[in-house]
């Protein structure tokens, strides 16, 4: 059953939209939104690991400005609050909100103790500086935007982490992909994969650039991924 809870932070609490599987405990993802904030997509995204076993939880990461904001990228008025919102996000809080969310998620009942970060865009760019400085059972980015800003904190990765990269990501050019790569190819839990002819969010339900089969393709990855780092409910 989808629902809301709260996630206690040194800062104040905020929202986490959840959905709980049938089984429990069980162990948790806690997925990481684009700057399109908790929208209807992302709840959906949120709401599929429920059947397979998974307790999910997506925090509002922009509770601290624009608390419950839904947008999506369907309009030029969406498009530009949601980019004002990107430019204006401070990383750093995002990951404190990140670690506070795996916490709180850690000491819920329903969940089994570990916990797996799967983020898109601006959330896959947390979820890597997330298993960077915090570490996690298993994360998960896809298409990290600026990752290739940050990839001095590639040596600090703690846990098994896997990302993928759209090949015509006009986001995350060709040479910032070959940066990620070339800074993650030597690390044995590492898993990076391509994606040719995909834009930048591929896998954004219901997005103007989605791909149906590269989406598959990079979900049924991440499921196999998850399952053998989290297993189980």
């Amino acid at each position: 059953m989808p629902g809301s809870i709260q996630i206690r932070s040194p800062e104040g609490s905020f929202a986490a939209y959840a959905a709980h599987p049938r089984i429990t405990p069980a162990p948790a993802i806690v997925l990481v939104h684009e700057r399109f904030v908790v929208n209807a997509p992302l709840r959906q995204t949120c709401d599929d690991p429920a059947p397979q076993g998974y307790l999910a939880v997506s925090p509002d990461l922009f509770w601290r400005t624009d608390p419950g904001l839904s947008l999506t990228d369907r309009t030029e008025e969406e498009r530009a609050k949601a980019l004002t919102l990107y430019m204006a996000f401070d990383l750093d809080k995002g990951v404190q909100d990140i670690a506070a969310t795996i916490d709180s998620v850690r000491q819920l009942p329903e969940c089994s103790g570990k916990v797996g970060v799967l983020g898109f865009c601006l959330g896959g760019l947390l979820t890597y500086l997330t298993a960077a400085r915090i570490g996690a059972d298993a994360a998960v980015a896809y298409y990290p935007g600026n990752a290739d800003r940050h990839l001095d904190e590639a040596p600090s990765l703690a846990g098994p982490l896997m990302v993928h990269l759209a090949e015509e990501d006009e986001d995350i050019g060709k040479p910032a992909q070959a940066q990620i790569r070339e800074a993650l190819a030597h690390r044995a839990d590492v898993q990076v994969y391509d994606y040719p002819g995909c834009g930048h969010a591929f896998a954004r339900h219901r997005g103007i650039a989605y791909d149906a089969a590269a989406a598959a393709l990079a979900n049924g990855r991440s499921a196999e991924f998850l399952a053998l780092h989290l297993g189980r409910g």
